[in-house]
């Protein structure tokens, strides 16, 4: 058989790890910064741009997307084209692609700051920006899928196998989330509403998680584990049982982030049953990687390229029989709301998806140079510096998450909380916060550190810009025992059109009936949409990302019914939240939970906390908002507003919108002359008006509910 020449395409390559390492400093320098804005507010400036509430997202979608994104997109372009003996389909469409990649980082990186968001956990990103991502989405599919088609290998190689499983899953979930009613560029609606847009948001945040942070980085450590230890894959089947079962059932996991909310009760159960599930295929891949290291335990020792990836897959471990332990109502009831979620997602993120980066860097950089390593030496500091600096991040954060859970449950003798004000929680865990800060900063270090450590071995190497190889024209693998899989594995097209169902599966179980069966959200007379100024005051609520720190779920706990609402005893409804679009109902109560908040205190108490947090709560690390008394809410946007509500299904009447205003006026009248007689004399078009409008609206709905039935009585 002739054999022919190819050439490797390692400039796309490069391009992507250059991206992955200055976008991964970028995001974790922000979120060191976040990290100490939480015990010295001072550090947001007092700047809109630099406030905690909008640079969260920034650091989320930084090192997700960006550090992350980047990261697996070099491993994959590398490692592909290895697989497959074939170069990319096609050069432009791998340009393409990186640089639409770049640019819809870069919109990111300007939008959030500016205060454009949805508000959605990881899809924050605001509609034509959703568009790009999917544009940019179907053309590396394009030209992955292209490229395993016109293959040389007929075997497909199992990482191949979590690559397509990659593209179609997240391209299925971006799209479904991301339906939006638009009302300007920038400003859109969730198409879903309420308790429907929780159940939507988190199917995919889950999944987001599943299929962008975990399937192509199992393809990446299928293929990178066994070359850098230079040993075969532990076990081919193991590989087929991990695969198909991890994409099944990984999708019904979602509902287990919405346990004890307004959700109905089956879904939350369908999730807990699934993510149960989820320990044994994730526990298989684990195991498969790391018995791919037998006979290799004495290098480990010595090669950081080694330690960081069975640290790596170590942590993927730990993570993924935590996270279905947490999906448990018991342990849930504890965890959630609180830093043991925050500790959670960074072992994963730091520890699996960080150390496998460095990991798979640390291997391919040399090589794509023809050199070796500048210091091996430098590689173990970093390594052990990154450990330290997990360790330093997670165990103060499991502890804090412990502490803020107890504290708030907790009841004195005579039957009342103990700890009333949620402030004097906050105030206990301010040390571990500052801990939690300092492992993050030895985890930046060793960044830096990997940074100079490339560096200095591609300038002691020369690029390899097009690898050049010989291969046959199709290779015919033997049968490695996987029977009707091998035979799978021959067959891309067929193989897609599977890994599409099995993912389906779920979702659509999950999602239909939540929509089609009326009684799922059972509705409250007494719920009314937003006023025109509520609803300005609400889009400035998510605009400054209030619901990164504060939630709008009061559990059907009895600590927090007495906490946020003892005098009617309510806990949240499904039916409170049906003109909610998008839903706010948070995932981390830095702050205590606002659903019950209306009607609480003065207009004059919301006033001067929005200004000067401390003055009136002592000890709050909540930023103050002085833009927000300088800004006025655009009333000229009043009027797309509420046709795009209507549009979604929310009972404005036709022509509404053209004496919206007026009644906007009217109601921001009322709370001027309400803080006037208080003191305070500011204009009704302050944008603070409409917050405090909003605020003073949250939970009052179902208390004219209490209120009108204890008349009856």
């Amino acid at each position: 058989m002739e054999l022919q020449k190819i050439q490797y395409d390692n400039k796309i390559v490069k391009a992507f790890i250059i991206a992955t390492v200055i976008f991964g400093i970028v995001g974790m320098t922000v979120g060191l910064l976040i990290s100490i804005q939480l015990f010295y507010p001072i550090f947001n400036f007092d700047l809109q741009y630099t406030s905690f509430g909008r640079l969260r997202p920034l650091h989320t979608n930084a090192v997700i997307f960006a550090f992350v994104g980047n990261a697996m997109f070099a491993g994959v372009y590398y490692s592909l084209q290895r697989l497959l003996k074939a170069r990319m389909l096609s050069d432009t469409l791998s340009w393409v692609h990186f640089w639409g990649w770049q640019l819809i980082i870069l919109a990111a990186a300007i939008t959030l700051p500016l205060g454009m968001t949805t508000s959605k956990e990881y899809a924050e990103l605001e509609w034509p920006i959703d568009i790009a991502i999917a544009l940019v989405w179907v053309v590396f599919g394009w030209n992955m899928i292209g490229t395993i088609i016109k293959r040389r290998e007929k075997h497909m190689y199992v990482a191949v196998w979590f690559y397509i499983a990659t593209f179609i899953t997240v391209a299925v979930l971006h799209i479904v989330n991301s339906f939006e009613m638009p009302v300007t560029l920038f400003k859109s609606y969730s198409f879903y509403a309420g308790v429907q847009d929780a159940l939507v948001q988190w199917w995919y945040g889950h999944n987001a998680v599943a299929f962008f942070l975990t399937t192509p980085f199992l393809g990446l450590m299928y293929y990178f584990l066994p070359k850098a230890a230079n040993r075969p894959v532990y076990s081919y089947r193991l590989s087929i049982v991990h695969f198909w079962s991890l994409i099944f059932i990984y999708i019904w996991a979602g509902p287990h982030h919405l346990l004890y909310t307004a959700l109905p009760g089956w879904a939350q159960s369908l999730g807990v049953v699934f993510s149960i599930m989820l320990i044994a295929p994730s526990w298989g891949g684990m195991l498969n990687g790391l018995l791919t290291l037998r006979g290799a335990w004495d290098r480990v020792r010595e090669d950081a390229v080694l330690k960081f990836m069975v640290v790596a897959v170590t942590a993927y471990g730990m993570a993924t029989l935590e996270g279905p332990l947490l999906s448990l109502k018991n342990v849930n009831a504890i965890a959630h709301f609180t830093d043991w979620i925050v500790a959670h997602v960074h072992v994963g993120g730091l520890g699996w998806n960080g150390f496998l980066i460095f990991g798979i860097f640390y291997w391919m950089v040399p090589r794509m140079w023809n050199t070796k390593l500048y210091s091996p030496q430098l590689a173990n500091v970093h390594f052990w510096l990154g450990t330290l600096g997990i360790i330093f991040y997670a165990l103060p954060m499991y502890t804090a998450g412990v502490v803020q859970s107890l504290m708030w449950k907790e009841f004195n003798p005579d039957g009342f909380l103990t700890y009333q004000n949620f402030l004097e929680t906050t105030t206990k865990i301010l040390p571990l916060y500052m801990l939690r800060s300092f492992g993050g900063f030895l985890y930046l270090v060793g960044v830096f550190i990997m940074t100079y450590n490339l560096v200095k071995t591609a300038y002691a190497g020369k690029f390899i810009a097009n690898e050049e190889v010989e291969v046959a024209p199709m290779i015919k693998t033997s049968n490695t025992g996987g029977g009707w899989h091998h035979a799978l594995e021959s067959k891309p097209v067929l193989f897609t059109t599977l890994a599409l169902v099995a993912i389906l599966i779920g979702g659509v179980i999950e999602l239909v009936p939540t929509f089609l069966i009326k009684s799922n959200i059972p509705t409250i007379a007494t719920v009314k949409p937003y006023t025109p100024l509520e609803l300005h005051g609400r889009d400035i609520y998510i605009r400054e990302g209030c619901v990164g720190c504060h939630s709008q779920m009061v559990r059907p706990f009895r600590s927090e019914v007495q906490r946020y609402d003892p005098k009617a005893g309510e806990y949240s409804k499904a039916g409170e939240y049906i003109y909610d679009h998008p839903f706010l109902w948070g995932s981390k109560r830095t702050g205590p939970d606002l659903q019950r908040v209306g009607a609480k205190y003065a207009d004059s108490w919301h006033y001067r906390h929005m200004l000067a947090p401390t003055e009136v709560s002592t000890g709050s690390i909540m930023p103050a908002y002085p833009w927000l008394y300088e800004q006025v809410i655009d009333k000229s946007a009043t009027a797309g507003k509420i046709s795009a509500l209507r549009t979604v299904g929310v009972p404005y009447a036709e022509g509404y919108e053209l004496t919206a205003n007026d009644d906007l006026e009217a109601q921001a009248t009322k709370i001027t002359a309400s803080l006037k007689v208080d003191g305070y004399e500011i204009e009704s078009e302050a944008e603070i008006i409409a917050l405090i409008a909003y605020l003073q609206r949250l939970g009052t709905d179902i208390k004219i509910k209490t209120e009108v039935a204890e008349q009856k009585q």
